[in-house]
């Protein structure tokens, strides 16, 4: 059965399309008013091998917050669907990410049991053009929240605020592609309560 999910989400303050195929080989076509969101959303799905596309429109002259907030939203909702009953995913998924000066980890629990951890200390009011980068852990809340998945992130360290942020996406990128592949060792669900 494929894992492919698509969805639409529209307010008052946005309009969100998103097509995510968790067997994908990473093409993504990502166009949101947010330029460098594009850029995060685009290394997510190259580095986890996830098929992406989203298009996403938003009240961005009043703050991108809503615009960013929604898209985590859409995508934490088309992961749950992707993934259906879950039956013979690995369900773990952790990776360290370098890039350059800056590290990230990722550790992911497709567990039902939406709990984020951010330990990414950015010095306040950080910001690359007129993206403030605690955007992203509105953004990663918003994704756990709809998903169901425990996800701890860390960067213990690095200087550049796009390389600790760049990192960051490329890190839950390629954790959730280990947490999400399919062992065919695996009969019904990795749990021994027979459900996830």
């Amino acid at each position: 059965m494929p894992r492919k999910a698509q969805l639409i989400r529209k307010t008052k303050e946005t309009d969100i399309t998103v097509s995510l195929n968790l067997d994908g080989e990473g093409t993504y076509d990502i166009k949101t008013p947010i330029p460098f969101l594009d850029h995060m959303l685009s290394l997510f799905a190259k580095h986890g091998l996830f098929d992406l596309k989203i298009k996403a429109k938003g009240d961005i002259e009043i703050d991108y917050h809503h615009t960013i907030e929604d898209v985590g939203i859409c995508l934490g909702n088309a992961l749950k669907k992707a993934l259906g009953n879950k039956a013979g995913i690995k369900r773990y998924g952790n990776v360290i990410v370098p890039m350059d000066e800056a590290i990230a980890s990722a550790a992911i629990d497709i567990s039902e049991r939406p709990y984020l951890v951010y330990n990414v200390a950015l010095p306040k009011k950080s910001k690359i053009k007129n993206f403030d980068a605690d955007l992203v852990e509105d953004f990663l809340q918003a994704l756990v929240s709809r998903s169901g998945i425990t996800l701890h992130v860390s960067v213990p360290y690095g200087r550049n605020i796009h390389h600790i942020i760049e990192a960051t996406f490329k890190a839950v990128g390629r954790a959730l592609s280990d947490a999400v592949s399919i062992d065919r060792r695996i009969k019904g669900v990795m749990s021994t309560k027979g459900k996830l």
